[in-house]
């Protein structure tokens, strides 16, 4: 039983689109009711910085996009708070790219189950399942 997890911002969006790459598992897990579903305000920034330098297109304006499908899909929406911004000193440094660090250190501090398909992330003492 998984109760709370967090996407990762490929994730939510493969879910939001019924992309074959999400898995079977992490599909499974989204659509238990039982679990409660994340999506960071660091995986917003990530979307927003991506469609702002054209390498994620999207069919409406950013805050438009992710608000409708957070709102749809049931999905909470995670703030970045202190309490896990200053994790971040404690991480390996096993993964380069910041939104997903950051995200590592939100479910480390929040007791959040990441769904994601990086291997890089789940070299980190992080709970996670793809």
């Amino acid at each position: 039983m998984m109760n709370a997890v967090l996407l990762d911002t490929c994730t939510f969006l493969w879910i939001v689109a019924n992309a074959p790459e999400l898995s079977k598992d992490a599909k499974a897990i989204f659509c238990d009711v039982e679990n409660q579903v994340y999506l960071s305000a660091i995986s917003v920034w990530e979307i927003a910085v991506k469609n702002m330098i054209g390498k994620l297109p999207l069919p409406d304006t950013v805050d438009v996009f992710v608000r409708e499908q957070r709102e749809s899909h049931k999905i909470e929406s995670l703030a970045l708070d202190e309490f896990a911004a200053l994790y971040l000193p404690n991480l390996p440094q096993i993964h380069n790219d910041p939104f997903d660090r950051m995200l590592v250190c939100q479910a480390i501090r929040h007791d959040l189950t990441i769904l994601t398909p990086d291997p890089m992330i789940r070299q980190y003492l992080v709970k996670s399942v793809w």
